[in-house]
């Protein structure tokens, strides 16, 4: 998500995280700012928008000239994109500033416990509860990095956090739990970033930072010790990429750097869900648990892939809540006569918050009196804006074109909202509810294997190249997933490419079918025995007529062998979840068969990130 950026040495520091800032642009943010040590003090700039809008305030009030400083590209989370809610963040005294990428899930309670003491807190961030916790921490004794460490112990969720205090001028300090941190060591400097690419001019020499670990930066040297103050273990390397290739994390393409990303995607967006009292909670809801109990329909809006993934949502949310639930294209919603009334939830999804179908759609909503609720990646933006309540996802910038990791969070966004309003309705006990987010926090590791297995994927995709046409079928959930890989194949390889509901294969399409055609299948889960039955036959009839069968099925499906000319497996997951496993190979088959023609994969022609038009 966010930027990061450490320098101490020998040069201007200003000069050197300014520069750094602007390589991790690409990885979009809504503000930017900068902390220097000079002159015995830390001076601060920040402000909301490009870093551009920083550049032009450092030239109207320059800081003061330093060698040790730190600064940041924010992607908001927690509290609007403004000047206020930029890093960094400082304490009571001036003295310790703080810069942080990651959710601290319980910053609410720790911010309560610092109010209660007295602290002023000027923003809506969890980040500048970290400045004040540092400040009482060296009040009470020791250096800003055992400070760090008793305040890492306090913190729950995923985080990397740097800070500078003017009691040690010579000194930066990180610290890393589940979000990246690396460092680069110079002749005489260091540098700490969460992207290489942010000191890839300066240095080649780097220090991949574990789980739980300390960082101590100073001009002649690196110190690295775990959260328990023992000296860790380091991975040093050295990066033989270029800038361009730095970005991108090594991957040739941005698409290829997000699939693989997902994982820790899915692992954040579940952040933060789970109360002290073991219920589901979501940030920024605003609709009322009396009011969700009144909901008598959902309609689900959306285009495109998010389209797709409210697909998936009907499923979950007739399955687990128990309500009726529609799912309409948000570019033909408000050009019906749709049904809506004060008792109506109209959930409608955008990765950008910014897409003008499902803006309009929403206002519509609005204007029949419907409850309207968001799922959005981009905080600050306007469908949040727009809605009574929101549920952002955190999948962090996406620059690809193609949705890949946004649609994966969309999954996961839906997912949650399904089982909140069970959990509301009372439709499923607590305890089930429970152990159903239980099973979604084991996600991230079965999208972990499934991306460890893709070369035969790959391998696959290279040889359809020469391909004109590529068919998908799917049954239940695994329908919105082959209309998503028929989607992705338009998108990047520019191939006539269709998904359909595999019951309807008899009713037409099944005229489609001829010697050699590639068609893809969904398999359900054996646990969905009448479901996979009736796959395994429709396999059978399309490979009677000649068609080459692509099956992903799960490991262990031993039924659907005979019948896949390719078998491709995923891990065995509970049927509403599978299409967070079975969507990744067709992304990563899509990405391939487009690079082994030739195409631009994060810049497909005639399409943009961010429809804003009607």
């Amino acid at each position: 998500m966010c930027g990061i950026v450490g320098y101490v040495g020998g040069r201007p520091a200003l000069d050197v995280v300014i520069e750094g800032l602007a390589r991790l642009e690409y990885r979009g943010y809504d503000s930017a700012g900068i902390a220097v040590l000079a002159e015995g003090g830390l001076a601060t700039a920040k402000r909301a928008g490009k870093l551009v809008n920083l550049r032009g305030a450092l030239e109207e009030e320059p800081l003061p000239a330093g060698t040790l400083g730190m600064g940041h590209t924010r992607w908001a989370t927690h509290g609007a994109p403004n000047d206020r809610n930029a890093h960094p963040h400082v304490d009571c005294t001036g003295s310790v500033a703080v810069i942080h990428n990651g959710i601290i899930e319980n910053f609410a309670a720790l911010r309560g416990e610092l109010e209660e003491a007295g602290h002023k807190l000027g923003s809506d961030t969890d980040t500048e509860a970290v400045a004040h916790l540092l400040e009482d921490e060296l009040k009470a004794g020791g250096d800003l990095a055992a400070a760090m460490r008793r305040v890492c112990g306090r913190l729950e969720g995923a985080f990397t956090l740097v800070a500078v205090h003017t009691g040690d001028p010579d000194l930066v300090v990180g610290a890393r739990r589940n979000s990246p941190l690396v460092v680069g060591v110079g002749d005489g400097e260091n540098f700490l970033a969460s992207d290489v690419a942010a000191f890839i001019a300066h240095t080649r020499d780097a220090i991949e930072l574990g789980q739980d670990q300390i960082v101590e930066l100073r001009p002649g040297g690196v110190t690295v010790t775990g959260f328990d103050g023992r000296p860790a273990e380091v991975k040093e390397y050295h990066v033989d990429w270029d800038v361009s290739a730095a970005e991108k994390d090594g991957h040739d393409y941005f698409m290829l750097k997000e699939i693989a990303e997902q994982p820790r995607a899915v692992a954040d967006t579940l952040l933060g869900r789970i109360g002290a009292d073991g219920r589901l909670t979501l940030d920024e809801m605003r609709i009322s648990d009396q009011e969700l109990r009144e909901v008598d329909k959902i309609i689900i809006v959306a285009c495109g892939t998010s389209f797709h993934a409210g697909l998936i949502a009907k499923y979950a949310i007739e399955h687990w809540a128990g309500l009726p639930c529609e799912v309409e294209l948000a570019s033909e919603f408000r050009y019906r006569d749709a049904i809506l009334s004060p008792t109506t939830l109209v959930i409608a999804i955008s990765q950008s918050g910014e897409t003008m179908d499902a803006l309009m759609a929403v206002r519509h909503a609005r204007e029949q009196k419907a409850k309207l609720l968001g799922i959005c990646n981009v905080n600050g933006s306007t469908l949040p804006r727009e809605c009574d309540g929101v549920l952002y996802t955190h999948a962090g910038p996406e620059i690809a074109v193609a949705s890949t990791k946004a649609f994966l969070t969309q999954l996961v966004a839906v997912y949650l909202i399904a089982l909140y309003i069970a959990q509301v309705r009372g439709t499923k006990w607590g305890d089930e509810v429970f152990a159903m987010v239980q099973l979604l926090e084991r996600m991230p590791e079965k999208v972990e294997k499934v991306l460890e297995t893709m070369e035969p994927v790959r391998e696959l995709a290279r040889s359809l190249a020469g391909e004109r046409c590529v068919l998908f079928l799917g049954r239940h959930v695994g329908f919105p997933v082959a209309l998503e890989g028929a989607l992705k194949l338009k998108e990047l390889a520019y191939m006539h490419a269709e998904g359909f509901a595999a019951g309807e294969l008899k009713h037409g399409p099944i005229a489609l079918i001829e010697q050699g055609l590639p068609v893809v299948v969904i398999v359900p889960p054996r646990a969905r025995d009448v479901l996979h039955d009736k796959i395994v036959s429709n396999i059978q009839e399309i490979r009677a007529r000649g068609a080459r069968t692509i099956v992903i099925a799960e490991e262990g499906d031993r039924s659907v062998e005979p019948y896949a000319d390719t078998l491709i497996g995923v891990p065995a997951v509970p049927t509403l979840l599978q299409p967070l496993v079975t969507t990744v190979p067709l992304q990563v088959f899509a990405c391939e068969l487009a690079t082994a023609k030739g195409h631009d994969v994060d810049q497909p022609r005639n399409l943009a990130k961010s429809v804003t038009v009607e």
